[in-house]
């Protein structure tokens, strides 16, 4: 109920954040101008936005135009806007982009021609109206394309065709902040020069000059006085792009000296203190915010895409030249195969035991047929006999000699059957491993959904050579969730024994709460994942029992974060029970924990873990494996099993049980995992649990679950009525795990 309470709380400051900033934006916009003609912005932006905010922005616009004592001149925005806000009330409150432009142009069409009407200047007013309408719908399009981008994935994305909606609204905005003005200085033109030193010194000279040349079309929009002021902010934004690698307060004074020799060349007037004015106060914004920007923020286009497409194909060649290898192995191994001549055995036995018989002709020439079918009767004999002996070789002289030649011959062929079936053992189990090789190689080589931050990596790199620690390599990048990440790699001898320091030393450094998982060894190297916190928290809780007559369960569970922002909750049951089962069910966790924490995917993983287990010895070892995989950003979860007892899902309100026809890890040499995708959300609950629990408490477990919230009395009353509900007298290790997500 508490964090219900908190939730609807978060939700109202966020909607009321949202008005308050709506309303602000409105009552900034209303009284601005563009070519000399009153602002369509705040038209566009009530188009743009959702009722709630769009009423806001309506508001604040009425407010303004009260102070300022406007509203007769504004009578057609505020006609526009009302008419917007209507069409969301009536028809549709969350329009698409497209709909919001071509909405916010018929709602301007038609304020102009009702006005035009009224003062009888129908015809010229219209086909100023038509343009004028076109322009807002517009822009409108333009906001709602990156509002519906920013809902998405809170990040500016200036790529693709986003691109334009961004240099639309950037132009238009400050056309529209150009007539605010502040006493001396102009809030449009400062907003302007500071994006402008912002994106040439992070983005270097092209930054520079593609926010200098629409800050420039902003500004000449408003009027050519105010374009002319800041004619020469792209070539300035170009010269400062090449001091990226220099201090902020160089090149901040570089570029107020390069601007002020632009000035000096092109002529001083009466307003060149102004300008200077403008462009210390945008020098002072950009110092001011550039400690706190962050290329998190900003996707400025597909960096490293093509080297990510070279070691994708590299790696998908690699793996398919494997698959090739081994259908090729394949392929000869059975022409081998079926081409080995086999010794004939009658041939065989004949020649060893009737080459010096006198009767050899009458037998083998008189009586050929005979002969042959009594050999045939021996070699088909399992065991060979005088009281089996065919009566076709009732005249034999040697029945002794071919009865031990066939004994021998049988021996043998029963030897080699047994060789041959050992091979092909061990062909496919090597086939197999091939199979997993590629797999690994080719998941290896896919794409991800991530961003690399060239400036982050560096600053992780050179903060920790500071504090005397070297690491190999460091890589920050931003997840799908815009989450940082960032790997380090370490030499063995070179590794850290304690990931605490690390992990403070870089949250301190870049102003963030990071966290990082355990180690990953990978025999010559040591990688360590530090990461911002994910949306999400995995809480579990497990209790275990051993069999009767054991000191030691032979069940095993693991709990841990594999950096990337996914939790892993893992059980496994040992054959039998005591340690032989505890110790097949440890190798299995660990090797599954190992696995995955190197970056193999568990589909993989579970065919090697299985590869291994089949081959570690001679004696048969098995063991079941069940895994709960939770996404933390997005609270998504999986269910893997292999062999595994059923799990118990609780989701709003309804149990349900997922089970698996699969076998467990070591049984057979192609071990193919259950797994499914599954509904999840804050406060469900996930039960897993070991064989020792019985079908018969399955009910009893889902009463528990709709009844109470209490994971930890849920596990152990679980645990603790396991005797009560099996039926056998003789009773297995029992292990119940629960576990939940919380933010």
């Amino acid at each position: 109920m508490l964090k219900t309470k908190t939730m609807t709380k978060a939700s109202s400051m966020a909607q009321a954040g949202a008005f308050l900033l709506s309303f602000a934006g409105g009552f900034l916009l209303a009284g601005t101008k563009i070519a000399g003609t009153a602002s369509f912005v705040n038209i566009s932006l009530v188009g743009a936005v959702n009722l709630t905010s769009s009423a806001a922005v309506l508001t604040g616009s009425i407010v303004r135009y009260i102070v300022s004592g406007s509203i007769s001149e504004s009578i057609v925005q505020l006609m526009a806007m009302i008419l917007c806000v209507l069409y969301k009330i009536l028809v549709d409150s969350e329009t698409d982009s497209k709909n919001s432009g071509i909405c916010t142009a018929a709602a301007l069409f038609v304020s102009g021609a009702i006005v035009s009407i009224i003062i009888g200047e129908i015809l010229y007013k219209l086909l100023f109206y038509v343009f004028y309408g076109a322009l807002s719908g517009f822009a409108s399009h333009s906001i709602s394309i990156i509002i519906s981008n920013l809902r998405h994935r809170l990040v500016l994305d200036l790529t693709a065709s986003s691109s334009c909606a961004y240099a639309v609204v950037y132009i238009v905005v400050i056309a529209s902040f150009c007539s605010i003005k502040l006493s001396y200085v102009n809030l449009g033109i400062i907003l302007g020069i500071s994006v402008t030193m912002l994106a040439a010194y992070n983005y270097r000279h092209i930054g520079g000059v593609l926010c200098g040349a629409l800050t420039t079309c902003g500004a000449f929009l408003f009027s050519t006085s105010c374009g002319m002021s800041v004619a020469f902010l792209a070539a300035v934004g170009l010269l400062m792009g090449y001091l990226y690698n220099q201090k902020a307060g160089l090149a901040a004074t570089f570029f107020i000296a390069v601007s002020f020799l632009t000035m000096v060349f092109t002529g001083i007037t009466s307003d060149s203190i102004f300008q200077i004015l403008n462009i210390i106060c945008g020098s002072i914004v950009f110092l001011a915010v550039l400690p706190h920007f962050s290329d998190k923020w900003v996707i400025t286009g597909k960096e490293d895409s093509t080297l990510s497409n070279i070691i994708s194909s590299r790696m998908g060649f690699l793996a398919n030249s494997i698959e090739n290898v081994r259908s090729e192995s394949g392929k000869i191994s059975e022409v081998l195969s079926r081409s080995t001549e086999k010794s004939d055995e009658i041939e065989k036995n004949s020649a060893a035991v009737c080459t010096h018989c006198h009767k050899r002709l009458a037998c083998w020439y008189n009586d050929y047929d005979n002969t042959r079918r009594g050999f045939m009767k021996l070699s088909e004999e399992q065991e060979i006999s005088s009281e089996s002996f065919p009566y076709e070789l009732s005249e034999c002289l040697h029945k002794e000699e071919l009865m031990m030649a066939f004994e021998k011959s049988s021996r043998e062929k029963m030897i080699a059957r047994l060789l041959s079936l050992r091979f092909s053992d061990s062909q496919r189990l090597l086939f197999e491993q091939i199979k997993i090789t590629e797999e690994i190689i080719e998941a290896a080589g896919e794409r991800v959904d991530v961003r690399y931050s060239e400036p982050i990596s560096k600053l992780v790199s050179e903060k920790l050579f500071s504090y005397g620690f070297k690491p190999k390599n460091a890589i920050a990048y931003y997840n799908s969730q815009n989450r940082l990440l960032i790997e380090l790699y370490f030499n063995c001898r070179n590794a850290p024994n304690n990931c605490v320091r690390i992990c403070d030393l870089i949250s301190d450094e870049l102003r963030l709460k990071l966290d990082y998982c355990e180690p990953a060894h990978s025999g010559r190297e040591v990688r360590i994942r530090i990461f911002e916190r994910p949306l999400y928290m995995l809480e579990a809780y497990g209790t275990s029992m051993c069999a009767d007559n054991s000191i030691e369960t032979g069940d095993t569970s693991s709990v841990f974060n594999d950096g990337m922002g996914n939790g892993y909750v893992i059980l496994s049951d040992g054959m039998g029970s005591g340690k032989s089962a505890a110790l097949e069910s440890r190798m299995v966790v660990s090797m599954f924990r190992k696995l995955i924490g190197s970056g193999v995917n568990y589909s993989s993983a579970i065919r090697l873990i299985n590869s291994i287990m089949l081959t570690k010895s001679s004696d048969e070892a098995f063991a079941t494996l069940d895994v709960a995989k939770v996404n933390l950003d997005t609270c998504g979860l999986t269910i893997i099993k292999s062999g595994a007892s059923a799990t118990l899902i609780r989701h709003r309100g309804q149990v349900m049980k997922i089970a698996s026809p699969t076998f467990p890890i070591g049984i057979i040499e192609e071990a193919e995992a259950f797994s499914k995708d599954y509904d999840f959300e804050e406060n469900d609950i996930v039960i897993m649990f070991s064989d020792g629990i019985s079908e018969n408490e399955y009910q009893f477990i889902k009463e528990l679950l709709l009844q109470y919230d209490n994971l930890k009395f849920i596990v152990d009353e679980i645990c603790a009525k396991a005797d009560v509900f099996n039926p056998n007298l003789h009773t297995d290790d029992v292990t119940v795990i629960g576990l939940r997500v919380y933010k």
